[in-house]
């Protein structure tokens, strides 16, 4: 099994590139990131040239988080501002080399003008993504954590690919949300494999690293290679420590574990 160090959650005291070359000693495979855009492009690049860690996939920005933003793309006042977040997540993340863009749907009321408006947005952010050949990805995430999310389920993900029937639409499988909201994460994963752009693992429900909590990932993330995951998973917990390095006892454990 292979494993991506998400890099907006690990490493961070460190400088974004910085992180990316730690991921490399520390044995990752590869790495993805939340919102990369106040380093320069080039930095980046640099750091994943160096490296030779591929970078799976980076968040369009969530619009103004103190004000209790949490994306943009279904909040039908503000398609501009979507529509501008996937440009630039789209550019950033070619220019990048990423493989994929999470395009955040922001809280909404859930009615139709929200969906309406999220299927625009993800229709234009599947046009450019497929201009540069990256993939888009929508994740459902727990309402718990983000009260309002408009996508909270994977049953609701794969209707909204399913209207759209674009070919780079993908879900974003993270378990720790979906453990939250919907539980049954086998059965669940193993329907809908074909739509499955990326997981995503981290402990519930401290979100911590992915020895404790209630899942067990050994058997998870076994019956996930058994079903025909063959990417890599990627790592977005927060360290309870709050020191990555200190935290990492899980990562070759696992690997062996699904060796």
């Amino acid at each position: 099994m292979l494993f991506s160090a998400n890099i907006g959650f690990l490493y961070t005291d460190l400088p974004l590139p910085d992180r990316i070359r730690a991921a490399k000693r520390a044995g990752f495979d590869a790495v993805e990131c939340h919102f990369p855009y106040d380093v320069p492009v080039a930095e980046m690049r640099a750091a994943l040239d160096e490296t030779g860690l591929p970078m799976l996939g980076l968040n369009t920005v969530p619009g103004n988080p103190a004000a209790g933003d949490f994306g943009l793309a279904a909040l039908p006042d503000r398609a501009e501002e979507a529509a501008a977040a996937v440009r630039q997540a789209v550019e950033y993340g070619a220019a990048m080399g990423a493989a994929n863009v999470h395009v955040m749907a922001g809280r909404t009321d859930g009615g139709a003008a929200a969906e309406q408006a999220y299927r625009a947005t993800l229709g234009l952010a599947c046009d450019l993504a497929a201009e540069k050949g990256m993939t888009v990805l929508i994740e459902p995430i727990n309402r718990r954590d983000v009260a309002g999310y408009h996508l909270a389920h994977v049953e609701q993900a794969a209707e909204t690919i399913a209207a759209l029937g674009r070919d780079n639409l993908r879900i974003m499988f993270d378990c720790y949300h979906t453990q939250i909201m919907q539980g049954d994460l086998i059965r669940r994963f193993q329907t809908h494999l074909p739509l499955v752009g990326h997981v995503q693992i981290a402990a519930v429900p401290d979100r911590g690293e992915p020895d404790g909590g209630e899942i067990c990932f050994e058997r998870l993330l076994a019956a996930f290679a058994t079903a025909g995951w063959k990417a890599p998973v990627g790592a977005e917990y927060k360290p309870r420590g709050g020191d990555t390095e200190a935290g990492l006892g899980w990562l070759a454990p696992l690997r062996a574990a699904l060796t």
